[in-house]
């Protein structure tokens, strides 16, 4: 099988939010838009759309091992589950309603306020 240079920046792309995401415990989507629109040549919105879809397997696959290991505590978990599963489905909402500049915006704001929490921490 002949692998093609999208195929190849795809998986290259994938592994970059993988490792970012398994080393971290989360933050692969702020890798995965850029990569996804850049790299991979989406549109902004479906970028984003594409990068939720392409956490879930990856952040599953994070949460067994982290379970696992001891470091998820059920009584957090389960609430927190709850409340993200809400978020996203809201955030999926306001994605299709927002103007493509406002999604912009949020994102860097959210990369900002980020990258200044780990400077401070």
């Amino acid at each position: 099988m002949r692998v093609t240079k999208k195929l190849f920046t795809g998986i290259a792309a994938g592994a970059a939010v993988g490792i970012a995401n398994g080393l971290f415990g989360g933050g692969g989507g702020m890798i995965a838009v850029p990569l996804l629109a850049g790299a991979c040549g989406l549109k902004e919105k479906c970028a984003h759309a594409t990068a939720i879809l392409v956490i879930a397997p990856v952040s599953l696959a994070g949460a067994v091992a982290y379970f696992a290991a001891g470091y998820a505590l059920p009584s957090v978990f389960l609430p927190a589950a709850v409340g993200m599963a809400a978020g996203g489905a809201a955030g999926a909402l306001f994605l299709n309603r927002l103007p493509l500049t406002a999604v912009k915006l949020l994102f860097i704001a959210v990369m900002f306020a980020a990258g200044i929490r780990m400077v401070l921490a």
